[in-house]
């Protein structure tokens, strides 16, 4: 909140300037009777003497002073020491205190602006309609304020964790931000002017031009460039667009303004849109669906790179190969070199297919099917002495000529493995794999043993799962569904790949 606070300070300083500058420019731009031919004329007409900087600019420059002053007062003071703390006795006082001045410095300005009137008003008569003029715009600023404060609280006690949750802020671009500061300056430039029938046509057409923008920026387009829609639900969309955002500006001018002006608002608004909002929306969302691409490729290569590191440190790790090289050496005991050398064999199969098909970006699914036998196997000849644990292999290589991201698969059977298998407790492993056009499907199912506490692999089961998580976002995002589920006893794996052929 302090932050956001600092934020508020330097954008009421910078809309202040902003204000003033639009008060001075004219008569800067233009001399000091520019703008100002209506009022002086008023002036004239009641016998009354018009000086521009009186009458004009000192109650502009007052009002924006003392709004500006007041905000600051109460905002930056007044409501985060005393009424956010509770103490009231002290922040209530103080905040009447600060409309009350708000309201005596304008209705001063509202005397100098409206001086004219004590031509044709009685002195009581004149001071009481400037009070009811300022202290009309006093509550009209308070009631503002409140409702300001209270949409503020809402966000950060409601809404804040969702929107940094879901990076809403992160999405607003720099055009975005540009588009609504040149509409801000738009609509402070015209609001002096004494005819506010083009503020309205600004407030309202940049309003919704903004809208249409980020609309077709973020729901319309980027669809279409993934090729989920065709050109006819391109244009259907567009269309509603353009009916929806022109039907209610104009909806919204009728009401606030003058119902002549709606032919203006149409033609503005269907130009602004053909001609700038959608060309503008279009580049930019393929621009970046292209940096998304482009970031993507990267990601994967980054992601395929770290992950494959990350699986030659953690699944051929020395803890696995003491335990085959114990195995080999236990089963050369046992018997002469037939099942060693199997077990050399299997093994010198998984080391090649790690040095060479691993690095591809692809392999036909046969191979690491292979590879999954292969590690089964070798790890079978560790266990087959206990009659308590059961290992079930269902594999059908029907349809399964898909190619597959490697070593996508072995990190599920090599978990269940090493967080299933116990050589005191009953134990089971059931792996299966099967395959349809366009599909696969991967299941492995384990039993679940607590480990002791001072055991270095406890906590690695979720570093393994986290690695396989990211390579399946990146490789396969949108076309894959992976559902894990665990008991205290079971451990489930179930992943379904879409083939893209």
């Amino acid at each position: 909140m302090e932050k956001f606070r600092k934020v508020e300070f330097w954008a009421a300083t910078g809309l202040y300037l902003l204000v003033v500058f639009a008060v001075l420019f004219p008569f800067l731009l233009s001399g000091e009777e520019s703008g100002t031919y209506w009022i002086a004329r008023v002036f004239e007409e009641n016998n009354m003497h018009f000086d521009v900087f009186v009458h004009v600019l000192m109650p502009k420059l007052m009002i924006a002073t003392v709004g500006y002053a007041t905000f600051l007062l109460i905002n930056n003071w007044i409501t985060p020491f005393f009424l956010e703390k509770k103490r009231f006795y002290g922040g209530v006082p103080l905040a009447v205190l600060a409309f009350v001045l708000l309201w005596v410095f304008t209705m001063v300005a509202f005397t100098y602006r409206y001086g004219y009137m004590l031509g044709y008003k009685d002195m009581n008569v004149f001071h009481a309609i400037m009070a009811r003029r300022g202290f009309g715009a006093m509550l009209v600023c308070a009631i503002t304020y409140a409702f300001y404060y209270a949409v503020k609280y809402l966000y950060f006690n409601y809404l804040h964790g969702w929107f940094q949750q879901q990076n809403i802020w992160r999405k607003i671009t720099v055009e975005m931000v540009l588009f609504f500061m040149v509409w801000v300056v738009s609509l402070v430039m015209t609001a002096q002017y004494p005819h506010g029938g083009t503020f309205i046509l600004i407030l309202f057409i940049g309003f919704f031009l903004q809208l249409t923008y980020i609309t077709a920026y973020f729901f319309i387009f980027p669809p279409f460039l993934r090729g989920e829609h065709r050109w006819g639900i391109l244009g259907r969309n567009l269309l509603i667009t353009i009916m929806l955002s022109c039907g209610l500006a104009m909806f919204m001018v009728g009401i606030s303004f003058n119902a002549r002006a709606l032919e203006v608002l149409l033609f503005l608004m269907v130009l602004g849109e053909v001609m700038f909002v959608f060309p503008i929306a279009w580049w930019l969302a393929k621009l970046r669906s292209k940096q998304k691409d482009e970031v993507l490729v990267l990601e994967k290569a980054l992601g395929r790179s770290s992950a494959n590191l990350d699986f030659l440190r953690s699944q051929i790790n020395p803890h696995f190969l003491f335990n085959a090289l114990n195995t080999l050496y236990g089963t050369a005991l046992q018997e002469n070199a037939s099942r060693t050398s199997e077990g050399v064999q299997k093994l010198g199969d998984m080391m090649r297919f790690m040095l060479h098909e691993n690095h591809q970006e692809k392999i036909e699914l046969s191979k690491e099917v292979g590879y999954l036998q292969n590690y089964i196997a070798l790890q079978r000849l560790r266990i087959q002495q206990s009659d308590d644990i059961k290992i079930e292999v269902n594999i059908s290589e029907d349809d399964c000529d898909h190619p597959i991201a490697p070593m996508l698969l072995i990190p599920f059977v090599e978990n269940a493995f090493k967080h299933g298998i116990s050589l005191r407790n009953r134990s089971w492993i059931v792996v299966s794999l099967s395959c349809d056009a366009t599909h696969i499907y991967f299941d492995a199912y384990n039993s679940v043993h607590l480990k002791p506490e001072n055991d270095p692999e406890k906590t690695s089961l979720g570093i393994g799962l986290n690695n396989v998580k990211n390579r399946l976002a990146l490789l396969y995002p949108r076309r894959h569904e992976l559902s894990i589920r665990q008991t205290a006893t079971e451990f489930f794996v179930h992943l379904t790949i879409a083939i893209n052929k």
